[in-house]
């Protein structure tokens, strides 16, 4: 093989991950690709990816609290990761009095404003809606730089038993105007928002109202609940808002995680023109009345696809997100490039990879 050839080859196999975001020269609409992982990419649940210059970072609910809370896996390409250490060694003093049955911390969200990174994530117990929404900040996610340090900004909100909604699965997404608004939410009521005041990462004082956005029809003859748990019905949670043309586009996770094989989670979207809704899917059913319009379902590779997030890129839009392996039963992280075609999105979920 000649040198030329081998140059070529070596440059075309780097840019290919990137190939699938050019528009064709035709105008045609781009299909959505499954990207092909390797490295530390298996046991990866909810996870959130965020970018700094040409690196990529993943951040994910805890799987092992040996191993230390939030697991963060680093990659240059999208394609090979690693895993590249932990935010927390053990969950905080404060929450472990807050919440003494939490043993996990869950759903990290990684966003960036008033010039620092903002590390939204959750704490509670399986089936239960005493749950809180915590946050940290960072001016880098690069673990090699000098300045990288975590700080504790403590509780942002919470839900109790006297609550209609559950303070869980946190995601900012930002307003046309730069403002942050952070969505939340599993089963119960649904998807709820709270405006944020940017200086703070809190809560804004000057609007207290909580927004709801989605929630799921209760059927004729509902099952009823298991014992211990909200009812199956009322499963829709992990929301992820983006803003995208003319419109704010809200992902949603529908059905059962966390259940290996008897996953049933499913990915599915809906629009508005306004950040805190009302969100409609592709037939016009408003998304406070069940709608939904199906994004990502699973295959006989991959089963419940959920736990979404997406990063926009002037390359092109991602959504990462994780599924289980059919015959294990295990998550693996999963990433799509996200195309758009008549103002709606579309996902792939490969064939490929497996979580031991």
């Amino acid at each position: 093989m000649s040198r030329n050839l081998r140059a070529s080859l070596l440059l075309t196999a780097a840019l290919l991950p990137f190939s699938l975001w050019l528009p064709s020269a035709q105008g045609q609409v781009q299909t959505p690709q499954a990207m092909q992982l390797t490295g530390d990419y298996a046991t990866t649940h909810d996870p959130s990816i965020g970018r700094e210059g040409n690196s990529y970072y993943v951040y994910a609910t805890t799987m092992n609290a040996d191993e230390g809370q939030f697991p963060i896996r680093c990659s240059n390409d999208l394609l090979a990761w690693k895993l590249c250490g932990h935010i927390f060694d053990k969950i905080p003093a404060w929450i472990h009095e807050a919440s003494p049955t939490t043993k996990e911390l869950w759903a990290p969200d990684i966003s960036f404003f008033q010039g620092k990174y903002h590390l939204y994530y959750a704490y509670s117990a399986f089936g239960v809606n005493t749950s809180g929404i915590a946050l940290l900040t960072n001016t880098t996610l690069d673990p090699k730089s000098p300045k990288y340090h975590w700080n504790d900004e403590g509780l942002v909100l919470k839900s109790t038993l006297a609550d209609d909604f559950n303070a869980i699965d946190p995601n900012i997404v930002l307003d046309e105007h730069g403002k942050p608004w952070l969505s939340f939410g599993s089963f119960w009521s649904g998807i709820k928002m709270r405006r944020i005041d940017p200086a703070t990462g809190k809560p804004s004082t000057a609007d207290p109202n909580i927004y709801s956005l989605a929630t799921r029809a209760k059927p004729e003859h509902p099952e009823p609940a298991k014992p211990g748990l909200p009812p199956d019905w009322q499963a829709v949670e992990a929301p992820f808002a983006v803003h995208h043309g003319d419109y704010y586009y809200l992902f949603v996770s529908w059905d059962l995680c966390c259940r290996g094989t008897n996953s049933s989670y499913r990915t599915m979207v809906g629009r508005s023109r306004n950040v805190t809704g009302p969100y409609v899917d592709e037939d016009g059913k408003p998304m406070l009345q069940g709608g939904g319009t199906q994004l990502l379902l699973p295959n006989s590779r991959w089963i419940g696809p959920g736990g979404e997030s997406v990063l926009q890129r002037p390359e092109g839009d991602i959504i990462v997100f994780h599924a289980y392996d059919a015959i294990t039963g295990k998550p693996a992280l999963q990433i799509s490039t996200l195309t758009w075609d008549g103002g709606w999105p579309h996902a792939a979920l490969g064939t490929t990879g497996e979580s031991k």
